[in-house]
């Protein structure tokens, strides 16, 4: 009689969980979009509503293992609550935004969102039983994919029919339903001993990413070998040095760095990071080769901000049912092989997009095996495989981690790829397009080599 209320109890945490990564993903993207709109309301330029992207991403790679940790420490629902509460303020600000810095100030805000992952997973192990768990993470992984491609569906109907601020809205609702759900349905977990919190090693963690992250996202305008873009990623070196030393002389440190030298947690971080790098540059570079006027570019297909989106709906569509499959597999044979088979999907698609996007259905095709399936399994086996390396004590910030570097891929692939699809021309051009592709490619074959690092599960 009890198997039931249990059964729903369960039900009932998987579907608030994956609410709430999905808040997180659709509003990761659904900017995009609405970049070109919101800098002739505002009166800005390209340089500057870029920031709109990189200050999420940055924020993200910042927060984002620093609150899985202390996820572990408190009570990982009391801090899903209070991530989504900012994330939702950061949608009230940017709705009412009335210029682009206060605009930047919102993105920061809902940047934090990206704790939403990690936090969700280890919900998971706490209070999932076995058999549930690795289908969960699947189905949790692969919000992230589809939530991605809906906010990119969605953004095109608002921006054209509302208004660049109907976005931001749409960021307030997601994360308060997220959180009325959470506070009815998920149980409550137990926080670990009350340690002092060490924010030192926060500060020091934040000024190590941040100057990299910088340099990065400013390396076209300054150039990649100007004076300020090298002593940004050189600052960044020696803080994150001093970082490392500081967690490592820490009896309780925020982040314990000797996570990192598990073989299984250090190559699956690689993979996160070239997968950020292919993942995010793909989705900046879909909608403008679908959106340049073949007339005058010599390729693409003239496809309005609606039509575009729409690229990359079979690749949605496709991530619902991955995600879920990718998870069972992973439960039956270990995610060292679902990843290795994600990964090699992820490039193919990449590799396909470069070579040969005439056709429409080619295009629909290589974003269906990128996003859809590559992406799907590689994130739903990266969660499986650092969820089973490490103590469940510490689920919050090994998963925190991950997230962490596949972001800081993420901000350096779009920054790359931006360069490339340039060129030595003003505007993107075909041959710019086959470079960038055929880069995230090989970034891609270097993460499929990681794969292959990653210990064997053992024989049961």
């Amino acid at each position: 009689m009890e198997a039931a209320p249990r059964t729903r109890r369960a039900g009932a945490v998987v579907v608030t969980l994956t609410l709430a990564s999905l808040a997180y993903a659709v509003m990761q993207m659904m900017v995009v979009p609405a970049l070109p709109e919101i800098e002739r309301d505002l009166g800005s330029d390209a340089g500057g509503v870029a920031w709109l992207i990189s200050a999420f991403l940055l924020s993200t790679a910042v927060s984002t293992p620093v609150l899985g940790r202390l996820g572990d420490l408190f009570g990982k629902e009391r801090m899903l609550v209070a991530v989504l509460a900012v994330f939702a303020c950061g949608g009230v600000v940017g709705a009412l935004a009335p210029s682009l810095p206060v605009l930047i100030v919102a993105r920061v805000m809902q940047g934090l969102g990206g704790a939403i992952f990690p936090l969700s997973f280890a919900i998971a192990r706490d209070t999932l039983p076995s058999e549930r768990l690795a289908p969960t993470l699947g189905l949790i992984s692969g919000s992230f994919g589809v939530g991605g491609a809906a906010g990119l569906v969605a953004s095109g109907p608002i921006v054209d029919h509302v208004s660049w601020h109907g976005i931001f809205w749409l960021g307030i609702a997601m994360p308060l339903v997220a959180i009325v759900c959470v506070r009815l349905f998920v149980p409550p977990s137990p926080p670990r001993e009350r340690v002092e919190v060490d924010w030192v090693g926060a500060l020091l963690l934040a000024g190590g990413l941040l100057p990299p992250l910088l340099a990065v996202s400013r390396a076209r305008a300054w150039g990649w070998g100007a004076p300020g873009t090298l002593a940004l990623l050189a600052g960044g070196a020696i803080v994150l040095a001093l970082w490392a030393r500081w967690e490592l002389r820490r009896r309780a440190p925020l982040i314990d760095v000797r996570l990192l030298r598990v073989r299984a947690v250090a190559t699956v971080n690689a993979v996160a990071l070239c997968v950020g790098f292919g993942m995010y540059a793909t989705s900046y570079l879909v909608p403008q080769l679908v959106q340049a006027d073949p007339a005058v570019a010599g390729f693409g297909f003239d496809a309005s901000v609606t039509q575009a989106a729409f690229y990359l709906l079979p690749a949605m569509l496709a991530g619902l049912v991955c995600g879920p499959l990718a998870g069972s597999l992973c439960q039956r044979i270990g995610g060292r092989l679902p990843m290795a088979f994600g990964v090699a999907m992820l490039a193919l698609g990449l590799a396909l997009l470069g070579f040969v996007h005439d056709e429409r259905w080619q295009v629909y095709l290589g974003t269906l095996l990128a996003y859809g399936i590559g992406l799907t399994f590689a994130l739903t086996a990266m969660a499986q495989l650092i969820l089973t390396a490490v103590p469940q004590a510490q689920t919050g910030e090994a998963t925190g981690i991950n997230t962490m570097l596949r972001t800081v891929g993420g901000a350096l692939g779009s920054q790359v790829v931006a360069t490339l699809v340039l060129g030595s021309s003003t505007r993107p051009t075909d041959d710019g397009f086959l470079i960038a592709f055929a880069a995230c490619a090989a970034v891609a074959l270097v993460a499929l080599a990681f794969c292959l690092l990653v210990p064997r599960p053992a024989r049961r």
